[in-house]
């Protein structure tokens, strides 16, 4: 039972992500991946690849939610501290995001140049 409950808090943590403009512009992203690896044929392990690369911008995005709204609750106004957490935090989707950019670039570029 308290298994179920847990699962229960997960799903519930991805529905209020659901509700942020940034995580719908990563998912957007992931749909096009996922549609553009079925129609170009894309190998086991570039599927792996994109795989990982779609988690790992989901799951930073949905860590930078959280923490955002930890330091908002901490410190509703202002705080210099606040918004060095909030940009690093910002700072650690970018790159994930970067990267999943530059693996998309180099799975997916060459099978439209080529």
């Amino acid at each position: 039972m308290r298994l179920i409950k847990s699962f229960g808090f997960a799903f519930n943590g991805i529905k209020l992500c659901l509700k942020e403009p940034n995580f719908k512009i990563h998912l957007l992203f992931a749909l096009l991946a996922t549609m553009f690896g079925f129609l170009l044929h894309i190998s086991n392990m570039e599927w792996l690849v994109v795989l990982i690369c779609i988690t790992l911008v989901l799951a930073f995005e949905m860590l930078n939610t959280a923490i955002e709204q930890l330091c908002n609750l901490i410190s509703p106004a202002f705080n210099p501290v606040i918004k060095i957490i909030k940009d690093v935090s910002a700072a650690a989707v970018l790159v994930v995001a970067l990267m999943a950019a530059v693996c998309g670039a180099v799975i997916f570029l060459p099978k439209f140049l080529f």
